[in-house]
């Protein structure tokens, strides 16, 4: 087995750092709020962004997570990602293949794909991605998601299940993160939760503490 250079996929909220939310916010300003909270990882998703536009943001984003020591990952773009020296990528279902991005990548970098249970991720293992983002795990209104609600039962069967490091996604927040990282998923995608609270940087830090006391909990229960 090959040793990867590339950093290890942090545990905690997965902030993401969106063109759609708060448009107000450049999203160099959203990204220095989130990572003043202590975010360990960010996805930069650039919707609505025009492509020059969004190449200086992938490149100055990412420049700021690397001086705080945080992944950042790029949502779809392969080729901002590689422009950007960014983490990685996170690809869904109508993006260019995993095993594509992963061709292009190499493996110093990180791969998610999106999938909707643990069969999907066993799937994404097969063709190179590294973890999963599974959902929606709640109503969410940032992203319309043609897929069932999985609700906590569901999602803790499938990361019990899953061979990948999953990321719960769909409608995470303040008020349910914690029951979220009590299954042993790996992490918590967080969009508008984090993005329209008033002061940024506090409710990361909020969402973070959250999630840990969660985590030690599922730790605590399984007796390690």
């Amino acid at each position: 087995m090959n040793v990867s250079p590339r950093p290890p996929l942090p545990q905690g909220p997965y902030l993401l750092c969106d063109d759609s939310v708060r448009p107000e916010l450049s999203l160099v300003d959203k990204a220095e709020r989130l990572l003043l909270g202590g975010a360990r990882i960010l996805q930069l998703r650039m919707k609505h962004t025009p492509p020059r536009e969004a190449l200086a943001a992938a490149r100055a984003v990412v420049a700021r997570c690397r001086q705080a020591g945080a992944l950042c990952l790029l949502n779809d773009r392969v080729d901002l990602a590689l422009l950007s020296d960014a983490h990685g990528v996170h690809v869904g279902d109508e993006d260019l293949p995993p095993e594509a991005a992963r061709e292009l990548l190499g493996p110093g970098r990180w791969v998610g794909v999106t999938a909707r249970g643990a069969e999907g991720a066993r799937v994404a293992r097969a063709v190179g991605a590294d973890y999963v983002g599974v959902g929606p795990l709640f109503g969410t209104t940032t992203k319309v998601v043609q897929a069932p609600v999985l609700g906590l039962e569901a999602f803790a069967r499938v990361v019990a299940e899953s061979p990948l490091p999953v990321v719960g996604i769909g409608g995470v927040g303040l008020g349910n993160i914690a029951q979220v990282a009590a299954t042993g998923a790996h992490g918590a995608a967080v969009v508008s939760d984090a993005l329209l609270a008033q002061d940024i940087a506090e409710q990361v830090r909020r969402l973070t503490a959250a999630f840990d006391r969660g985590a030690r909990g599922t730790s605590l229960d399984a007796g390690h």
